[in-house]
């Protein structure tokens, strides 16, 4: 899916989420001989992950001998190290233990900020990625700011040690050169030894090179500003300068003090930084100055070098994100010309992606929404053909075995609660065969060459397992079988695990929405309250046929009824579900939220009256909207993170959906959570970290002085030095349940 969705806030599912009491794997519960201890909060978030091990980056070497992968620590379940697993005989082991190898020093602060713009690797330490030299001999390991290179008899050997730290590594195409930013200019250094020279100069103050700008990392998915061409002769380089951006004065309040941040902030509706495009030979001679168009307030989406290295092709987002150009760069003049355009429908706007690949016959595989839900197409000599079509879409491209014309991609042509691994040969086109079990939910990847399959699934009773597999989707051997059997650290809650079901209601309109439901072991007669999470945002699924956090499960064991839906607006039920929030955000979500409350509590089991709302970040600003839009439905609610006035978000996230606030403003003014929250009459509790750069402070102290001033009681808990991810904190989930406790009288 388009990864640029906002605030990947605080869910309570860790990977996807439930499925039916009869899914394969579903624990015997009546009968099981695991042991029945309860679950505690303080366990949830203890090491070790009470989902197992989980290998992470996982990476077959060139040459296919290893997989590799990042594990984290029984201790200390946020500390990650390298591991590698023999593919010939199955053998594993560490090959650098970040606790040995790294120094502890301190990232910077622009690691810090990019770390905290990857959701995938926020908060954690230790070893968070690594690349593969061509050769297979050696590995590039950032840790703690500084590079290290690793070759497989254990040996690592430091190639950086400087007190700025490098930003972006990477191994050249031919292990010729690393390269990485430091002090805001792009360096190379020979791979093999030697000092590392500038490929640029004039990085400094406001203008960058070689990085992605805050948005580019925020909300486009792409965490890099350069790219070599694919025989190292050429690097492609963005410069950026934010000088048009305004400042944002960002306070992190901590507990020992406070730090002010001077931070650019693209807030919607006001000027982006100033993007140019390069192309550079690697002692930085030769510059060569890219035509990205006559209009400079574009994104620069992507970049990517043709297999022969003979084109650079860029994708050109406009500023509304209505249309997307690929750009064909001849490298050596710098001149482009349009190969072809995607162009959104009146009332929508254009998704990014990065599921598309350049082949070397000179053809490109290219995911599009063109005819309403996200698919794959071929582009070869001028002409397009469909690869897959049909009221379902197209997640990731997986991998291409150019050599049998096949594709390998995830998709939910099974259904819209399951993920599958499919294949489908360019000979015949629309006809897809699944490799993947059915009653899980799949993630897959693949070597460049396609040559085996790396496919990790999970249900709603099995934590993530992962396994290698051949191009027919066999099984060939268990990388991580992750069994909840005795010594797993799961394995002592299964006996109090309760089951989960899926089922469907109609929205107003008539669509159909998919929810899931945990409840307590019910006694006859018994009325229980409910637990409601939503998140609500765009570009999110919650509701799938995989594993979820325990958390869901100590929700439950504390009596609660745990409950959520996909409204309209969510992702992979095609381009008309997610629409509806075009240039209207918080009113469609709201209104099937409602629909989902009025369908729960006229549920026998639950009591009406003890219906408790929770979100946080996008979930939080819904919260809001829903307790301002329906006074007296909803028993309480708690708003954790929230934004609560559009015009405080990003350029990128915040117009594709709401336009420019100068000529849509009266669709900001009904977005917004602020102008309505007089009309709050529920009980409500406010939670917000004091040093979030994503959803900032001013959001909540925004809205809590609105309250105020209009004499609202509420209640509310900030959390000192915490940031957007706050919401993984013991802390957090005690002060919730002690509100929902007093407030619905449990």
């Amino acid at each position: 899916m388009p990864k640029s969705w906002l605030l990947a806030g605080v869910m309570l599912a860790a990977l996807a989420t439930p499925a039916m009491a009869t899914e394969p794997g579903a624990p015997p519960q009546a009968t099981t001989n695991a042991a029945s201890k309860p679950l505690t909060l303080q366990r949830v978030f203890a090491s070790p992950d009470l989902a197992g091990p989980q290998p992470q980056s996982l990476k077959l070497s060139p040459d296919g001998t290893l997989l590799t992968s990042l594990r984290n620590r029984d201790d200390e379940k946020q500390r990650f190290d390298l591991w590698a697993l023999d593919t010939r005989t199955g053998k594993a082991r560490m090959l650098v233990d970040s606790k040995k190898v790294g120094t502890g020093a301190e990232l910077s602060e622009a690691e810090k900020m990019q770390r905290e713009r990857d959701r995938s690797i926020t908060g954690k330490t230790g070893i968070v990625g690594y690349a593969w030299s061509p050769d297979s001999k050696s590995i590039l390991v950032p840790l703690d700011g500084d590079l290290y290179l690793a070759t497989l008899d254990g040996k690592v050997t430091r190639l950086t040690n400087t007190p700025g730290g490098e930003l972006n590594p990477a191994v050249s195409p031919r292990g010729g050169f690393v390269s990485f930013v430091r002090d805001q200019n792009l360096f190379v250094q020979p791979l093999a030894g030697g000092p590392a020279r500038a490929v640029t100069s004039t990085g400094a103050g406001t203008v960058h090179w070689g990085e992605a700008e805050f948005v580019a990392q925020e909300e486009m998915d792409r965490r890099t500003g350069y790219w070599w061409s694919p025989d190292e002769t050429r690097i492609a380089v963005q410069r950026f300068d934010e000088a048009p951006v305004g400042i944002v004065t960002r306070a992190a309040i901590g507990a020992d003090g406070t730090k002010v941040y001077e931070q650019r902030y693209p807030a919607a509706g006001t000027p982006n930084v100033l993007v140019e495009l390069y192309v550079t030979n690697p002692d930085g001679s030769g510059q060569v100055k890219v035509d990205l168009g006559s209009n400079p307030d574009i994104y620069l989406a992507r970049v990517d070098w043709t297999p022969d290295g003979r084109t650079l092709l860029v994708q050109r987002q406009s500023r509304d994100q209505k249309t997307l150009d690929m750009l064909e760069v001849n490298p050596a003049t710098g001149k482009s010309r349009i190969l072809f355009t995607e162009k959104s429908g009146e009332r929508s706007w254009t998704n990014l992606s990065d599921s598309y690949r350049l082949l070397r016959d000179g053809s490109l595989i290219w995911w599009s929404e063109r005819d309403g839900y996200g698919h794959l197409y071929r582009l070869a000599q001028g002409k397009w053909t469909q690869l897959t079509k049909g009221e379902w879409t197209v997640q990731d491209l997986d991998g291409v075995d150019e050599a049998r014309g096949r594709i390998f991609f995830t998709g939910n042509k099974d259904g819209a609660l399951e993920q599958h691994l499919y294949a489908v040969d360019l000979a015949r086109p629309t006809v897809v065969t699944r490799l993947t079990e059915p009653g899980w939910w799949n993630s897959a990847t693949m070597d460049r060459a396609a040559s085996r399959i790396i496919v990790t699934r999970s249900n709603p009773t099995q934590p993530p397992q992962t396994y290698l597999a051949d191009l027919n989707g066999k099984r060939l051997s268990w990388v991580n079988e992750n069994a909840v059997v005795a010594g797993h650290p799961y394995y002592p809650y299964l006996g109090t695990h309760q089951a989960k079901t899926l089922g469907s209601f109609k929205a107003a309109d008539g669509t159909t929405l998919y929810y899931e439901m945990i409840t307590p072991p019910l006694e006859p007669g018994k009325k229980y309250p409910v637990f409601f999470e939503h998140y609500g945002g765009p570009g999110s699924q919650q509701v799938t046929r995989g594993w979820q956090s325990p958390l869901a499960q100590y929700v439950v064991s504390r009596g609660y009824v745990y409950f959520r839906i996909d409204n309209r607006g969510s992702t992979h039920r095609g381009k008309a579900f997610e629409d509806h929030i075009y240039r209207a955000m918080g009113s469609v979500e709201v209104e099937d939220q409602l629909s989902a409350a009025t369908w729960i509590k006229a549920q026998p089991f639950v009591d009406p009256a003890k219906v408790a709302i929770y979100g946080w970040s996008y979930g939080g600003y819904m919260t809001l909207k829903m307790l301002e839009a329906n006074p007296g439905v909803y028993a309480a609610g708690i708003a954790g993170a929230p934004v609560t006035k559009w015009e405080l978000y990003d350029t990128h996230y915040t117009e594709r959906y709401m336009g420019d606030p100068k000529r849509d403003a009266k669709a900001y003014a009904t977005s917004d959570a602020i102008d309505d929250a007089a009309k709050i009459r529920d009980p409500l509790l406010l939670i917000h970290g004091m040093a979030d750069d994503n959803v900032v402070l001013d959001n909540s102290t925004a809205f809590a002085a609105k309250m105020q001033a209009e004499n609202v009681p509420f209640e509310m808990m900030f959390y000192p030095g915490k940031t957007h991810s706050a919401g993984k904190e013991v802390h957090v989930w005690t002060t919730i349940f002690a509100f929902l406790d007093q407030k619905l009288g449990k």
